[in-house]
């Protein structure tokens, strides 16, 4: 079964805009978490809707957030209950996506997903396995969940740009390169940016260049 998420919006109207957003927060977070960067983001992208949804189920835990999927070595969980929680997340943030498409009346190419720790795992997966291509991912301080699997699983490619802080301890930075290798090797067209002294977060310089990125793959 399928479960709706609950999303927030930012941006402009709806039924203007020429390209959307959606935030995938991280683990034990919600979407307001993520949402805030519209602030940063809207001056500069002026006719873009911006979403944030929250992930399908409470956080094991943090029962005042939300996570797409149990994570073992956090909460304790069974590697078979993270990865049916990982399958329920992948179709439920797809059909987030064709909803956000459908009420914004956009093209999947007009579409970019901002992830963020477990929501860049869930931005990695997803996209390249839905059936038409995405503008863009963006991931902020997250990992390629199996990455020997992707070259044999992708369906289609779209420009990638992974940040990641070198101070990370909850997501080592060797998961940027292992990330960032895979997809290389997959064909993606593939940028990466260490933000010096930066732990489990988005830094400035990190934001900056994503912005840019954005700019550069939606439309104009």
């Amino acid at each position: 079964m399928v479960r709706t998420l609950d999303m927030a919006r930012k941006g402009v109207a709806k039924g203007k805009a020429r390209s959307a957003v959606i935030f995938l927060h991280g683990y034990g977070a919600d979407g307001a978490d993520l949402l805030g960067l519209a602030d940063v983001l809207a001056p500069h992208l002026p006719d873009t809707a911006f979403y944030a949804p929250n992930a399908p189920e409470r956080c094991t835990n943090n029962p005042h957030g939300f996570q797409w999927f149990p994570i073992p070595w956090l909460d304790g969980s069974s590697q078979e209950d993270a990865e049916t929680g990982m399958r329920a997340a992948v179709s439920d943030l797809n059909a987030c996506i064709d909803q956000v498409l459908d009420e914004e009346g956009l093209e999947p190419e007009a579409l970019a997903l901002v992830g963020f720790s477990q929501g860049t795992m869930m931005a990695l997966h997803v996209a390249p396995r839905r059936a038409e291509p995405v503008a863009a991912v963006v991931g902020f301080s997250g990992r390629l969940l199996v990455p020997e699997a992707l070259a044999d699983e992708t369906v289609n490619r779209m420009p990638v740009l992974l940040i990641h802080g070198d101070a990370d301890d909850m997501v080592p930075i060797a998961a940027l390169s292992e990330a960032g290798d895979a997809l290389v090797a997959a064909g993606f067209e593939t940028y990466a940016h260490v933000s010096k002294g930066t732990g489990h977060g988005i830094a400035p310089d990190g934001l900056s260049l994503a912005l840019g990125f954005l700019k550069d793959k939606l439309p104009d």
